[in-house]
């Protein structure tokens, strides 16, 4: 754990967001200091970073969502040393691809481990810190990938409709406590998502997936594709809007292609966008 430095003042908003260590997470651990707020950047291996534990106000610490001890010793730690956390931002997640009938078991349980039941349990043990100081709020990670899915990321996409019915229920109950809850869905995104990020559903001797997977795969590493994509740096900015408006919006819709992607498919229907998908994708 780095040392405090005397830049953290106690009036300064405290923000802790899990899996900081590349990608969004880092971009937003980087945004939220620069605007002049205390930031709990957690991830699984601290010791390998050398970028945020050169920002004065940024506490590097250990946090890996599938262990529930390390969840609470990085928020009791912090609270003990700090007083508050204001913010809890639930970033961690990563996607698999390929088809459902490859996934071992245990692939189908870290999928659901790390972007679902994670974030069910950064959240509960933040909640009694929240209740007791009548105030808080939470900022989920989704994705456009619950409002429009693709081939091959089934599990993934899963995931983030059980994120996005998770949080708009408990926002109801949270919200005669004084805690919020918001959801932020980036599309596309410049980072390593797709790359050491994704987990490939692959199994020995079955083939009959094999054309559709390597239409996925061949068009998602289309070089001018990436070009298109949101930043990191841009998602952050999204994210910090969220924390800071003071309206009930719960969901941003965070990239052009997440905004267009969804428009599209509200003046399609279902039934014609799915037909659409299919043709891209598969023909």
């Amino acid at each position: 754990m780095t040392c405090l430095s005397s830049v953290l003042t106690h009036h300064m908003k405290t923000i802790l967001i899990t899996w900081s260590s590349s990608g969004i997470g880092k971009a937003t651990a980087h945004y939220f200091a620069q605007k002049g707020r205390n930031v709990v950047a957690t991830m699984r291996s601290p010791e390998k970073e050398t970028e945020l534990t050169k920002v004065d106000n940024i506490l590097v610490t250990t946090l890996d969502v599938t262990k529930k001890e390390t969840i609470q010793q990085a928020i009791q730690k912090w609270i003990d040393t700090f007083g508050t956390i204001d913010v809890v931002v639930n970033n961690a997640g990563y996607g698999t691809a390929g088809a459902f009938e490859a996934a071992t078991d245990e692939q189908i349980r870290r999928q659901f481990d790390v972007n679902l039941f994670g974030l069910f349990d950064v959240t509960k043990a933040m909640l009694p810190h929240f209740r007791e100081k009548k105030s808080g709020l939470f900022i989920n990670i989704s994705s456009i990938g619950w409002l429009v899915t693709f081939p091959t990321f089934s599990l993934y996409h899963a995931t983030k409709w059980a994120v996005e019915w998770f949080s708009e229920s408990l926002s109801f109950e949270l919200a005669p406590l004084g805690i919020k809850v918001k959801i932020v869905e980036p599309g596309w995104v410049q980072t390593d998502f797709a790359g050491r990020s994704l987990d490939i559903l692959e199994q020995e001797g079955l083939h009959d997936y094999d054309e559709t997977v390597n239409k996925i795969r061949s068009f998602f590493s289309q070089s001018d594709r990436a070009a298109q994509y949101s930043t990191a740096e841009h998602i952050a900015s999204i994210i910090f809007d969220a924390a800071t408006d003071e309206n009930d919006r719960m969901r941003y819709l965070a990239g052009n292609d997440a905004q267009a992607m969804w428009k599209q498919r509200q003046a399609l229907g279902d039934d014609a966008f799915r037909w659409g998908i299919a043709q891209q994708f598969l023909q």
